[in-house]
């Protein structure tokens, strides 16, 4: 029954009871008004009359009732369940279906809904079977991948790891997929330094991006490995469909074992030459002041200008070897500081007395720039290497200014830090290369002045081992400054 019969049947019902009351009321009216008063009749049907008049009344009302009560809730109830059905399509139960078919109304709206959810079904279970063939794929993919990797959400819950992660992390599937990686990290040491080193990252946006990253060593598969740890961020499109939003994490192991037994390989090479090569050095510098003394005998001059020559080499190769020493023992870990008290002047002197004779060769002059005695702070390092730091910057400055030029050698205290610093008016260096000049045997290009590119990136070992820092300032044309920076 559709609902415009249910109001008429409801209507009809009212009335035809209100007509019933009506015609009763009129008839029992009637017959008393015909019977007379003081009859012995009179009583009994006014009794009868307002009997009848109550039961007839009473059923209109409890007529009128039911309707009250059961029609609403028979017109409302197709609606609340269309209302139902959209809701449950909402929530992704796409098997609802509508069963209205008693209602004529609602008929059409039935097969229409039953419909459009079958075909959200379809949908549905083909995007789904589309989207696990893809996870699976994915997951193969992840999996075939040589190299440990985990994902994780924002939460860091972990999304996705493959078999290689898990072996070095001795872990079963199961106890880490959708688990939170901090929870893991209460039982599993590795686990507990990469969630560290994520969250070390997270908190400095990695401020010292540049700086050299300690290989992460791992036990597993009864072998000692080396791995090196890159973070990466999981982003993905907000709903604006223009800014980017951030949605989880990566955390990938590069195994760097190889890598790391060839350069410590190539340390113990480069540290055992070295040391080799000191000794003939000196023998043949030791033989050259001997060839050089006038006790001995006097040289003509082509014979002391090869012997000049020779000493410079020799000298340079020296200093070369000194320099791959330094940097083998900074990057076999080996390097020992033996740190005191010092004045900033002792080194700047020091570095100076160690540049006199180039000083004096290319017409330099060396001007110091240094604050009164007790405006300045006394330094807690090791002083030889800072003298070698200093004595290197010293040393570039002088030859790359140009002959009668000037450097300038300095300290000066900043609030809580101390800079000692190095300016020349030289050619200066291309910002392009402010970076790659602190790497290991980088030089910049065009470059004529004869150099192993060692001396900067071992400057910048040193420094970062005291805690310390050194920078750059220079333009094209205009001359460098390079900065050491350290806390007083």
């Amino acid at each position: 029954m559709n609902i415009k019969a249910k109001l008429t049947l409801a209507i009809g019902i009212l009335v035809a009871m209100i007509v019933l009351l009506v015609v009763l009321s009129i008839v029992n009216l009637q017959i008393l008004t015909a019977t007379e008063p003081d009859s012995p009749a009179a009583g009994p049907g006014l009794q009868r009359a307002l009997l009848w008049v109550s039961i007839v009344g009473a059923g209109c009302i409890l007529t009128g009732i039911g309707i009250w009560l059961r029609l609403p809730s028979s017109v409302n109830k197709p609606i609340i369940e269309l209302a139902n059905a959209i809701q449950e399509i909402a929530n992704h139960n796409y098997e609802k279906r509508l069963d209205l078919t008693n209602n004529s109304e609602f008929a059409e709206v039935t097969k229409n809904f039953n419909r459009m959810a079958k075909r959200l079904s379809d949908y549905h279970a083909s995007t789904l079977s589309e989207m696990m063939a893809a996870k699976k794929y994915m997951e193969t993919i992840i999996n075939s991948l040589s190299e440990p990797i985990i994902g994780m959400n924002q939460n860091m819950e972990t999304l996705f790891i493959n078999n290689e992660a898990l072996n070095v992390l001795n872990l079963n599937r199961e106890e880490v997929i959708l688990k939170s990686a901090q929870e893991v990290a209460l039982r599993n040491d590795l686990m507990r330094r990469l969630v560290r080193g994520l969250k070390e990252r997270t908190t400095k946006q990695e401020n010292a991006t540049d700086a050299k990253k300690e290989a992460l060593k791992i036990y597993a598969d009864n072998k000692e490995s080396f791995f090196q740890v890159k973070y990466m961020d999981i982003t993905r499109p907000a709903k604006d469909g223009v800014t980017i939003e951030h949605a989880g994490y990566v955390i990938m192991l590069k195994n760097i074992t190889e890598f790391q037994e060839l350069d410590t390989a190539k340390n113990t090479f480069i540290s055992t030459i070295s040391h080799e090569l000191k000794t003939p050095i000196s023998a043949i510098l030791m033989s050259l002041n001997l060839l050089n003394d006038k006790r001995v005998g006097d040289l003509n001059p082509e014979q002391a200008e090869l012997s000049e020559s020779i000493k410079e080499n020799s000298e340079r190769l020296l200093s070369i070897t000194g320099e791959l020493l330094n940097m083998t023992q900074v990057e076999s870990g080996k390097l020992q500081l033996k740190p005191k008290i010092t004045k900033p002047i002792e080194l700047i002197e020091y570095a100076i007395k160690a540049n006199r004779v180039q000083a004096e060769k290319f017409v330099i002059q060396i001007e110091v720039e240094y604050p009164e005695e007790g405006k300045i702070g006394k330094l807690f390092v090791d002083s030889e290497k800072i003298a070698w730091v200093l004595t290197n910057l010293l040393s570039n400055a002088i030859r790359y200014s140009s002959e009668h030029g000037r450097v300038i050698i300095g300290a000066r205290q900043v609030d809580d830090h101390i800079e000692l610093y190095v300016t020349d008016f030289g050619r200066g260096i291309d910002p392009h290369y402010h970076k790659s000049i602190f790497d290991h045997y980088f030089r910049v290009p065009g470059t004529k002045i004869q150099g192993s590119g060692l001396g900067l990136s071992i400057s910048r070992d040193f420094m970062e081992a005291h805690g310390g820092t050194i920078q750059v300032e220079s333009e094209l044309g205009k001359g460098s400054t390079f900065r050491l920076t350290f806390k007083a």
